[in-house]
């Protein structure tokens, strides 16, 4: 294979973008790994009372990220998320005005393989979001098996990374002074599996928990659609029954986590790696749907929101498709 390497005047800005994002990729695929082996390590050297006492800390702090998280403003802001948002670019649009006095849960699609523009956007302040939505405090939901692991779960709450169980969704929607947005990949790990350029399928038909707490709870649903997310890598061929696929699916229902094999370019070559490609994402806010609080909704109640909110996802995609690259026979799938 004839590897194109990248060449040696390249602006510093943009070396500083790929270093941005490089870090960023490491801390998806290597840091719970690193973090985790140094506290191993930590509690097997003569410096284990750390370990002893952090473990202590674990204790008392466990339902943290089930209770809100622990953001970070200082982390938020760092400068390099600019360089982060900059590398494809990534853009946060506002269709409307939110009122910060009531809570709501964004439905973001598509899921993509790392979710770039869910961290982007809403777990550090690069594109925009206090600016755009004051009076707000975005959470972007993640794996509560990620908050098991010490030092980790520290890093990735002061982002704004919380838990994405029932109990964790629930407290922040359930705020009555409002202000809470509880941001949700709808589709999750199994619609990793199916990120690759031009794909348009959601896995949402059967997702319907969401809609039961939005009810539940009175949150306001907002569909969220992050055009030219599943355009950042390539993956290897697993369509739905071959053996790969199989093996992708039985390792998710083991661990909880997809494996994607994903690939794209390098940091001094484009040919290969697993940097992602440097493609423009357009995460666009739609228009909030209005729920009226219903302590014990039914199943119709439950199926009626969820046709109410797939409707409003098609709106805003078919709305928005032309200016983002999409052509006229390009439409969303639902599975």
């Amino acid at each position: 294979m004839k590897v194109e390497f990248a060449p040696l005047n390249i602006p510093l800005r943009r070396r500083l973008q790929t270093a941005a994002v490089l870090q960023w990729v490491f801390s998806f695929l290597g840091l719970a790994q690193c973090c985790l082996a140094a506290f191993v390590l930590l509690a097997l050297s003569d410096w284990w009372m750390l370990a002893l006492l952090y473990a202590g800390w674990l204790w008392l702090d466990w339902d943290t990220p089930t209770s809100g998280g622990r953001r970070s403003q200082y982390l938020r802001t760092w400068r390099v998320w600019d360089y982060f948002r900059d590398y494809f670019p990534l853009t946060l649009v506002k269709t409307v005005d939110l009122d910060p006095k009531k809570n709501y849960i964004f439905g973001f699609h598509p899921h993509g393989v790392l979710v770039a523009g869910g961290f982007g956007n809403f777990c550090t302040e690069a594109t925009g979001f206090s600016r755009l939505f004051p009076g707000l405090t975005p959470h972007l939901l993640m794996l509560p098996f990620w908050f098991r692991v010490p030092l980790f779960r520290d890093y990735i709450m002061c982002g704004g990374l919380v838990s994405s169980s029932k109990s964790s969704l629930s407290y922040l929607v359930s705020r009555p002074e409002g202000g809470n947005v509880a941001v949700i990949a709808v589709g999750g790990a199994p619609e990793a599996l199916d990120a690759r350029p031009g794909a348009l399928t959601l896995q949402v038909r059967n997702r319907k928990g969401f809609i039961k707490l939005a009810l539940k709870h009175g949150a306001q649903l907002v569909p969220v659609f992050s055009f030219g997310e599943n355009e950042l890598f390539d993956q290897m061929e697993n369509p739905s029954g071959s053996p790969l696929r199989r093996l992708q699916n039985r390792l998710q229902s083991i661990i909880g986590v997809a494996m994607p094999l994903f690939h794209a370019r390098g940091v001094f070559q484009y040919s290969f790696g697993l940097m992602p490609y440097r493609k423009p994402i357009n995460t666009v806010v739609g228009k909030p749907i209005s729920v009226v609080q219903t302590p014990s909704p039914s199943s119709e109640d439950i199926h009626s929101l969820h046709q109410v909110y797939l409707q409003s996802l098609t709106e805003l995609f078919e709305q928005h498709k032309h200016k983002y690259g999409l052509e006229e026979h390009q439409h969303l799938t639902f599975i």
